[in-house]
This record gives C-alpha cells, structure tokens and sequence, in this order.
C-alpha cells in the first residue's frame, strides 16, 4: 500500500510522496543532531522573542513560508503557527544551552532552532517518526509590528496580465508516477497597494482537503502555502491565455504533483458517502481492540453501546484532517451524548508498538479533550486498516467515518472529511453529519 500525502488523506498514490508521508511517529528526537541540523540539542532560551516572525522551510528548491507569533503565557513562552484563519498554540517548549526546541502540538515534529543573528533564527524542522528522522531546513525573521495578515509569500506585487482567480476551480493533480486524481479548488481574492494580490483557500479531494492556505500573486505567479507542524505545503501555478492555471505542488521534503485547474463554478467532486461501503452479505462490523488504557478492550458489541447509535472514527493523531474532524466531533459528543449516541475512535498510528501508539493516541486524547472511547486499531495504512475492518470493501482515507444505526447495523460510510478550510463545504459536511445522525435517532 501506498500513500499519496502527509496528512493520510489519501491511500492509493504516488510513490515520489511516500517518504514524505511514511515518516511513523516516535516520541523520541535524535540525540546526535545539532539544532541546525534540527535534532534537539533543544529549546527555549533568548532566540524566540516577542512579535511575528515569517517562517521558511526549505526543500526541492523551494521556500514554504509560514507566520507565527512568540509571546508569554504566565511566564512561559508560547508559539501560534497561523494558518489562514488558524491559529494554531503551541506551548511545549524547551531550553538547552543556545537551542530552542518547540514541539508541534500533538503531531511526534518540531521545530528546533537557535539564534542567527539579531531577530534571525536557523534550524530545522524535523519528524522523529521515520527510520532516520526527516528534516528540513528552517529559517525565520522577525517582522515590523502589524495588527494585519502578512502575505505567506512576502511583498506581492500586482500582474496586470493575471486575471483574478477567486472563485471555484476544476483540478487535476498528476503525480511524478502519471497517477492523477481529481480535485475543487476554491480561492478567495482580496488586494490592496500594501500587500498587492492576497489569496486564501484550498483544495478538497475525494479523501479529504489540504486545509488553510494563504499566499497571494507575487508578479504573475500564484503562490500558496501552509505549515500545520504535520504538513509544509507549497502550491505554485501561472495563468494561460485561456484562463486556465498550472503549477506544481511540493510536499515537504520530497513530494511532488504538477496541476491542471479550470474555473468552474459548479465544480464537485463524487459523494463521499459511495466511495466506500460494506462487503456483500455483510451488516455489521465486528472487531475487538485494545483501548488506548492498559487492560481495557473495545467492541461494538459492548453492552456500553448496545441500543445506541455509534459512530466509529478511523483516525490517527499523525493526520491534520483527522485533527479537524475530531475538533468538530469531540464538543459535539458532549452536547449529544445524552441523546443515546456514542463515539469510538480507531487509532491507526505509525508504529507497531502498541504501547507507544497508545501513548500517542492518550495524549491527542487530553490535548483535545476527547470524551469519548479510542482504541489502538492497527499501524498507519490501507492495508492494516482494511483488515481491522474486513466487512467493509476497503478502507481509502484517514478520516473514514462509519454510522452505525440502534441495531448496530451500518447504515453509512463517510470517506474524508472536509474542514474549516473548506468555508462553506465544512458547514454541509457538519450539516450531513446532523442529518444522519437525527435520523438514526428517530428510528
């Protein structure tokens, strides 16, 4: 099995991507690298100061910018990675001698760094989930004080060729492999004399969407990015005569698509709940799995959920689509559980080590404060999790969402799952979700 993305979204695709998605979480860092190498010679001393700061991973040949704020919070220093309209805390940090080392929320990365200079910063952003850790290289600067955005892709200036690409696209991505897939693009536009032509959006696929990206045209180039301390993103595209755009995306480290796109505004994609179902002759799912607490088992069949409705969420706390999701569904079950609905979580984690999934899966459990029950599922992929869940005809995505009705019986299979990012897409997504819920209520 193969996996075309970082976030897991999507299974089934490009090998030039598997590295760059394939890198299983280990709570542990590399001891032998330096913090310009990005290993933790770790943490926070006097290099993070108060402001915003314009980040830089570098890979392929590229600059992947992104914007972050440093401030205090009761004394400590605290790091909010900004993402389009999110703003994302992160408040693990530590200090050995000149090195920074500032932990990326609940994904097993971080972005270790030192002083270069006055407001200069170099190190690395590294995952210590692979074989042999996966850096990139990392740069940032401090900017003058401003209440606005800053531009992803620094000082925009206006192509007065380049027609205005806000709206709704028709995307084909190819792979380095000749594999493509289908995508809708949607792009919002704004401009002013300071900051030139600003562009906010995404793209959804069928397994999911490529969240908050923000960048703007610099000359007659479009240029979005984003880092979420799982992803490091980079979409680039020029304009054709014909008003059609194509580009290239770089994934980290390694990874890279080219694009097509057409405006098109009715653009969709296929129902995401016929992407996937049960096998013939099969109702129910049946299976039995650790829970994240030493001793514990879940089952569908547990007298817990019987005569209730349940929902079971493949997900995994490497996967930033997965992470949307459960910040919609983890406030959502409090309100609703009284009404006779349950939740499970089946974790897939990038390790085969039971106890160390668990403890990744815990601690996603806390920071997210998830109330309802997760159990160690399998390791991160197609196959591990098609054969978790043999009664369905496959497993395509992280997130999969299943519903299964008072009898326990599968009514639905959910693949993917589009966030925030999405605008209005995320508001039918939750809007469905509702739907099939009260229905399964009713019954």
């Amino acid at each position: 099995m193969t996996f075309r993305f970082v976030s897991g979204r999507r299974l089934l695709g490009s090998a030039a991507l598997l590295t760059t998605l394939l890198t299983a979480c280990n709570s542990g860092g590399d001891k032998n690298a330096t913090a310009s190498e990005g290993g933790p010679e770790a943490a926070a001393g006097p290099a993070l100061t108060a402001g915003t700061w314009r980040g830089v991973l570098s890979a392929q040949g590229q600059e992947i910018p992104f914007l972050f704020d440093v401030a205090t919070d009761g004394g400590k220093p605290t790091v909010t990675l900004r993402n389009g309209e999110e703003r994302l805390k992160l408040d693990e940090i530590t200090t050995a001698g000149d090195s920074t080392t500032i932990r990326l929320g609940v994904f097993d990365a971080a972005l270790v760094v030192r002083a270069d200079g006055a407001d200069k910063l170099k190190g690395a952003w590294v995952k210590y989930d692979a074989k042999e850790p996966y850096r990139v290289a990392f740069s940032a600067q401090k900017q003058e004080a401003r209440t606005g955005e800053l531009p992803a892709s620094g000082t925009l200036s206006v192509c007065a060729e380049a027609p205005k690409v806000d709206g709704t696209w028709d995307v084909t991505f190819k792979g380095d492999d000749g594999e493509t897939y289908p995508a809708v693009g949607v792009f919002k536009e704004t401009s002013s004399r300071e900051t030139g032509r600003k562009v906010t959006g995404t793209f959804l696929t069928t397994t999911g969407d490529y969240r908050y990206l923000a960048g703007g045209i610099s000359g007659c180039e479009l240029r979005l990015s984003t880092f979420d301390g799982s992803h490091g993103f980079l979409f680039t595209a020029e304009q054709n005569r014909d008003g059609t755009l194509k580009g290239h995306f770089y994934s980290g480290k390694s990874g890279h698509e080219t694009w097509t796109a057409t405006r098109n505004p009715n653009a969709k994609l296929p129902d995401a709940n016929s992407l996937t179902g049960l096998k013939p002759g099969q109702k129910r799912l049946d299976f039995l799995f650790p829970n994240i607490y030493e001793g514990g088992s879940i089952s569908p069949t547990d007298l817990k959920y019987k005569g209730k409705v349940v929902v079971v969420q493949v997900l995994g706390s490497w996967c930033p689509n997965c992470m949307d999701e459960t910040n919609f569904l983890a406030p959502w079950y409090e309100q609703n559980k009284q009404r006779g609905v349950e939740i499970i979580g089946l974790g897939f984690e990038r390790t085969p080590d039971q106890r160390k999934a668990a403890e990744k899966l815990l601690k996603m459990k806390q920071r997210m404060n998830i109330g309802y029950d997760i159990a160690v599922a399998g390791v991160a992929n197609k196959d591990s999790a098609s054969k978790a869940l043999p009664q369905l005809s496959g497993v395509l995505a992280f997130p999969t969402t299943i519903f299964l009705d008072k009898k326990g019986e599968v009514r639905k299979v959910h693949t993917g799952f589009s966030g925030p990012g999405t605008g209005k897409y995320y508001e039918q997504e939750k809007a469905d979700f509702t739907k099939t819920i009260d229905q399964l209520l009713a019954e």
